[in-house]
Parts: C-alpha cells; sequence; structure tokens
C-alpha cells in the first residue's frame, strides 16, 4: 500500500472521502475491481482512522438532532420501571428470576427458596430482591468497567449445586467459560478459554459438556470437561468434519439425555448420551441424509419413554412423530430410531408449520405457525390436542422458560403490536390462562397512563411482481390520518426462515406519538407463512424477498398510509442487505433507509470460504465460488455492487468493529462507494469501536443509540 494517507482530512462538514486503492479479483471469467477492499484490514491504522473520521462527520451530521436524541432517550427511560423483576420459574427447590435495578446496566440473576407444593411465583414489593436471596450471577459486577459485556452461556447443574457461565468482553463471541460452587459461592478451578455459546451438565454435575468453534467462527468440536481435572485434558466427544455443519450440546427437557446437535441450513443430526453415563459414547438416532431437518425431545415412560422427532422428511412444513425408546438392557435409543418405525403424532399440514416441541411428564407442548402467527398446542397423555386461544388479530407468543419437567402448568409470552409482554402461566390439563405479569409502561411525566386501545393495528397485504400476496402488519394511534401525510418506519427482514413477529417496543411509542405509522414487510426469505416462503426467497429465489420490500413501500404510499419522502424503511445484518438491495432497486421509493450490521458486500463474503461462517452460508445464498448462475445472481442483487449513478435518499449504516457476523468493512465499504458513485444522501456511518453483532451491550448505551437512530429516523421523515 502507498505511505500517502488513505483518509483525506475533511474541513468543516465535508464528509470523509476514503482512497481509492484498486483491488482485483476475477472468478468465471468476470474481472472485478474492488477500490475499497483495503478497508478490510482491521490492523491498518488507516483503516481505523477513516471508522473514527465517519464517525466525527456522523456526529457533526446529527449534532442538530442532539435535544430530539436526549428527548428520546429520555422517553424511553421514563417508561421503561428500571427497577425490575422477572417473573420467577420454578426449578426443584428454588425460583429462579433476574432484576434490574435503576442506573444499572446489565441483569442481576438469582434464586430463592421455594416451599414444597408451591406453585404460585412470589412477588416482591419495589421489585427488590425476594426475601431468602442467592445472587447467582449479577452482571453488573461481572461487567466491571468493560466496554462490552456478554453471557454465552448460564446453566445450573440438575442438582442445583453448580452453575456454569461463559463471559465475553469484546463482542467477538469468543467466550470464557467458568463454574460457580453455588453452595460456598466461590469458583472453582474449572476455567475453559474460547468456548462458544452454551453448555450441559451430566446428571450428576461432574461434567460439563461445551463446544470450540474453529477460525471461521463454526462451532465443530463438543468437549467433555471433568470438573476439578486440568483443561488439557478434556475429551473430544465429537468433531464436525463437514465445514457446513455446526454442532450444539444440549439436554432433554427430562434431563435423562445429552442431546449433541449437528446442523446445516438443509440438514441435520442428532446423538444422544445418558447424562447419568457422561464418560459413554453418544449414539446416534437417525442418519444423516441431504435436506432432512429433524429435532429430539425426550419424554418420560415405562421402559424408557419415547423419543419426539420433529422432521420434515416429506414434510414441508414438519411433523411429530413418536418412537419408543429400547427397554432394560438394550443397546440404546439409536436402535430404535428407524425412519420406518416412526409413528405420526401430529401430521403434516400445508397450512401449519410445527416449530418445536416441549415434552413434560403427563404432557407435550407444540409450538407452531399458522396464517402468519405464532401458537400453541398441548397435547395430553390420550393424544388429545387443544390450541391455546389468544384475543388479538395479530400478535406474537412465545414459550417462556420451563424447566420444570413433573409441572403441570406451562409458562409463555404473549405480546402485540400494542400489548406489552405479558407472562401467562397456562395449565397443562384446562388451558386456563392465568396472568401473571405484564410489561409496565410507565406514563411520561405529567402524561396519562399507557392505553393499548389509544393505538390500531392493521394488516395490508402489497401484490408482489409476480403476484405474490405479501402481509404487513401495521400499528399507529387512533385518528392517524390516511391522506398520505403521516411518517412511516417499515422494517423488514427476510432471510434464514427467521421471522419478525409483531411484538410490543417501549421505544417505538417515540414513534407513534409522533404521528408515525410503523409497519414489519414479512417479505419471502423469512417463516412467516411456512416453510415454503423460505423456500421462495433464498438461493436463485432471493430477489423475491427485495421486490417483496419494494411492493410493501408503494403499497403503504399508494393506500394512504404514507407517501415515498416520509417512508423510513430499516433492517439489520441480512435485513440489511435488503435495505441496500431494496434501495438500489427503487431509490424513488423511500425517504430514508437504516442499515444495522448490514451484510451489503455479500458477494465478495462468499466468495471467501476463509471468512467465518461463509461455507455454512452457501446453503443459503449457493456458492459463488463453484456456480456461475449463482455468481451471476448474487452479482446482480449485492448492494456493493450496484450503487448506481442516481439520487438515493439518506442513509444511515450503523456496524461494530469486533462484529464477527458481517465484518464492519462491509457497511465501511458501501458507504465510501455511495459517496464516488451515487448523488443524494447524506451517507453516513457511526462505528460501534467495542462491541459486536447485536451492537452496544449495556440497557442505557443500547438506549442512546437507539435514540440516535429514532432521532434521525423523526428528523429525515420531517416529524421533528
Amino acid at each position: 500500500m502507498s505511505s500517502q494517507p488513505a483518509v483525506t482530512q475533511p474541513a468543516l462538514i465535508t464528509p470523509p472521502a476514503a482512497r481509492p486503492i484498486p483491488a482485483e479479483r476475477s472468478h468465471h471469467g468476470d474481472l472485478v475491481v474492488d477500490e475499497y477492499a483495503w478497508l478490510a484490514s482491521k490492523d491498518n491504522p488507516e483503516a481505523i482512522a477513516y471508522l473514527e473520521a465517519e464517525n466525527a462527520y456522523l456526529a457533526a451530521m446529527t449534532s442538530g438532532q442532539a435535544a430530539l436524541q436526549e428527548t428520546i432517550f429520555g422517553e424511553i427511560r421514563a417508561r421503561t420501571q428500571e427497577t425490575d423483576l422477572s417473573v420467577p420459574v420454578r426449578k426443584g427447590g428454588w425460583w429462579y428470576y433476574t432484576r434490574t435495578a435503576e442506573g444499572q446496566q446489565y441483569p442481576v440473576r438469582s434464586r430463592c427458596p421455594a416451599a414444597p407444593g408451591d406453585t404460585t411465583p412470589p412477588t416482591a414489593g419495589q421489585d427488590g430482591p425476594l426475601p431468602g436471596e442467592q445472587v447467582l450471577l449479577d452482571g453488573n459486577e461481572l461487567a466491571g468497567d468493560s466496554a462490552f459485556f456478554s453471557l454465552g452461556a448460564f446453566s445450573v447443574s440438575p442438582d442445583g449445586r453448580l452453575l456454569a457461565y461463559s463471559t465475553d468482553f469484546t463482542g467477538a463471541e469468543r467466550f470464557t467459560l467458568r463454574v460457580k460452587d453455588l453452595v460456598t459461592g466461590r469458583p472453582t478451578a474449572d476455567e475453559i478459554p474460547d468456548t462458544h455459546y452454551g453448555c450441559a451438565w451430566s446428571a450428576d454435575g461432574s461434567t460439563l459438556f461445551y463446544t470450540t468453534a474453529d477460525t471461521a467462527w463454526r462451532p465443530y468440536r463438543v468437549w467433555r470437561h471433568v470438573l476439578g481435572t486440568p483443561v488439557a485434558g478434556d475429551a473430544i466427544v465429537m468433531e464436525e468434519q463437514d465445514e457446513r455443519f455446526g454442532v450444539g450440546v444440549g439436554l432433554t427437557r427430562s434431563e435423562r439425555y445429552l442431546v449433541i446437535g449437528s446442523a446445516s441450513q438443509l440438514t441435520s443430526e442428532v446423538w444422544l448420551l445418558d447424562a447419568a453415563s457422561p464418560g459413554g459414547q453418544p449414539q446416534l438416532v437417525l442418519p444423516r441424509r441431504a435436506g432432512v431437518e429433524y429435532h429430539v425431545e425426550h419424554q418420560d415412560g415405562p421402559d424408557g419413554g419415547r423419543l419426539l422427532i420433529l422432521h420434515n422428511d416429506g414434510a414441508l412444513n414438519f411433523e411429530l412423530a413418536t418412537v419408543p425408546l429400547a427397554g432394560p438392557g438394550a443397546a440404546g435409543p439409536a436402535a430404535l430410531a428407524d425412519p420406518a418405525r416412526l409413528t405420526p403424532l401430529v401430521p403434516h399440514s400445508g397450512g401449519t408449520r410445527l416449530l418445536n416441541v416441549d415434552a413434560f411428564a403427563g404432557h407435550l407442548v407444540v409450538y407452531f405457525r399458522r396464517d402468519g402467527l405464532t401458537g400453541l398446542r398441548v397435547i395430553g397423555a390420550d393424544g388429545a390436542g387443544r390450541d391455546i386461544g389468544f384475543p388479538e388479530p395479530l400478535y406474537r407468543v412465545v414459550r417462556g422458560s420451563n424447566p420444570d419437567y413433573g409441572s403441570r402448568l406451562f409458562r409463555l409470552h404473549y405480546a402485540s403490536l400494542a400489548t406489552p409482554d405479558s407472562v401467562y402461566d397456562a395449565s397443562l390439563d384446562t388451558g386456563e390462562l392465568t396472568l401473571r405479569k405484564r410489561q409496565p409502561v410507565l406514563p411520561l411525566p405529567g402524561g396519562p397512563d399507557y392505553d393499548p386501545g389509544d393505538y390500531e393495528q392493521h394488516r395490508e397485504w402489497a401484490t408482489a411482481p409476480d403476484s405474490t400476496r405479501v402481509p404487513i402488519s401495521l400499528i399507529c394511534r387512533k385518528g392517524t390520518p390516511r391522506d398520505g401525510s403521516a411518517p412511516c418506519l417499515l422494517y423488514g427482514y427476510g432471510s434464514y426462515e427467521a421471522t419478525v413477529d409483531p411484538g410490543f417496543s417501549i421505544s417505538r411509542l417515540s414513534l407513534l406519538d409522533r404521528g408515525f405509522v410503523y409497519g414489519i414487510a414479512h417479505v419471502r426469505g423469512g417463516g412467516e407463512m411456512g416453510r415454503h416462503w423460505y423456500d421462495d426467497g433464498k438461493m436463485l429465489h432471493k430477489m423475491n424477498t427485495f421486490t417483496d420490500f419494494v411492493a410493501c413501500a408503494r403499497h403503504l404510499a399508494g393506500t394512504g398510509w404514507t407517501s415515498p419522502r416520509r417512508l423510513i424503511a430499516r433492517g439489520g445484518s441480512a435485513g440489511g442487505l435488503l435495505m441496500g438491495a431494496a434501495v438500489n432497486l427503487a431509490p424513488e421509493a423511500f425517504g430514508g433507509i437504516v442499515a444495522q450490521v448490514p451484510f451489503v458486500d455479500a458477494l465478495t463474503t462468499i466468495l471467501d470460504p476463509a471468512l467465518p461462517l461463509t461455507v455454512a452460508e452457501w446453503e443459503e445464498w449457493g456458492n459463488p465460488l463453484a456456480d456461475p448462475q449463482v455468481y451471476a445472481y448474487m452479482k446482480a442483487y449485492s448492494p456493493y455492487e450496484n450503487i448506481g449513478d442516481r439520487a438515493y435518499p439518506p442513509i444511515l449504516a450503523i456496524t461494530s468493529l469486533n462484529d464477527t457476523r458481517v465484518l464492519y468493512h462491509e457497511p465501511a465499504k458501501w458507504v465510501a462507494r455511495m459517496r464516488a458513485r451515487a448523488r443524494g444522501g447524506p451517507f453516513l456511518l457511526k462505528t460501534e469501536m467495542a462491541a459486536g453483532h447485536g451492537g452496544r451491550s449495556g440497557r442505557y448505551d443500547a438506549w442512546r443509540e437507539e435514540a440516535l437512530v429514532l432521532a434521525w429516523v423523526v428528523t429525515t421523515a420531517g416529524a421533528a
């Protein structure tokens, strides 16, 4: 590289100019020149100087929004009950819960004794510590003065005597695993560096299983650690050689078996190990078959009980089947998990996507998706099922924490765009719901109490270019005009079969109460409408994701919900790819774009198998290294490749220096090229210098970042 400075220091409000330094790559006869490839060198002081110059430029460009940022931060904080307590959940002789305290960034994880037979969660006045509290982990104490802090594992041993937890202080998602003796309150000598997410205990708490990642951040090894022994002596239980697959480890809800799973985007395989014999060898449940995914749960019963297998073998939206376990003296569960012996319990349905199953001693709870909404079905010992009903037309219901296998109650969380998160216990016998707590939404100083009835929710349907109807979930204050004058924030994601369900957000109220319409575009590539919705928005159908989003934006403007100049689009990660592709397709359809940790240089990344997660991503996007058709298709939509000499709306991109999923240089290069090739803007870049993919970790820091984004959205939409 030339010794000339790579960043031209601007005067006053002139944007930074990253000097183009041509770098060539060639694939399938296509020569590409990337003038900003040098920004990928994190160790290059000039690259860091460029990021810092961009941060200074953003601060200057948004200085006029400082008061609005502070106002919105104050609104988020004022509406949040800062000292709060989660609804405790019972496991054995303890109630487990988290609590937060005003002024503290992180939650405190605690437990208190439970009386025999008590199924009603305890409460505390002023949401302080519960009587007899034992603090398990204080996140504030662990974080100390670190700018970033995250937990990767938090697991109490089955006997309740030990806690395994892991910490990350950079955002790089490399964790150090430690063990705390909950009887003495002191740490043990066990300390394991460079672990991945999660861990699992043996039945007697003598052995801890964990995973480690390779240089591409792929979890590929499962290890066995015997407490009190040197880490150097830990044994590899399983190593996944196929670079498309990643491994994980956990326990069945019955705690009878350790579950070791290996999965790619399209295929999975599960092994079981008797949790009472941690030194044994795992046994295969069903052999790996390309395109077949399955998940395994265990339900206790006579002769070892049965396995519950949720699979998509000949069942696009998945089927729940059972197979009996081996009896005493038999070889184990793998001897009986033959595809020919699976008995359907919940057959495949074209209109219902089965998502997961929780086993209890006498019941099952099946988690599913139907008509774009989530749902729960309780199945009794007789096989009869009962769906749990909910009142609103748009909502989200998810499973809560249910660690007690013998419980006759099922914890769930319910919310809608207007209804705050509501914690219910559902009777497994009758389906009756008992509300335990609703997320408090405090009034602003001198303002009225929050009333969900002040807002209205709608489901709209946009028509995509191929005539597919695409759902949009909307919320606004009652009386919001439908004449195109209202500002709107439209959110989208659309990858990995991930869904963006209509849930509640305190920070969103700062938009709604300023007259905004808020929308979620449920575009293809997500899983909202079943597995086919995902299949129709991936690989060589990926363009559907982008054209769906543009169709949603145009529908909202065309039906009077908003107008293009007042419509701001927002997405993160793969949703950031959506933002970049959509604004290339139709820059005139948007008044602004917020792209957070955006995957905007998709082709360059997917061409490099040495980068984190690339090989595993080939089943989502295709392999452009090997397939010229995939290469040409990705090049046609990758945002960085398709910036044109045309007018773009203002863009705010946010990234993190230590992000291992979408590397910081993707949005940095994108913004640099936008400035060089496009018109319009302004194009702004903010880099968190001490964070990972999820952004800033402390809640007050996260609120401040959200206030910055929302102030930019309000100002850009002309609603300040």
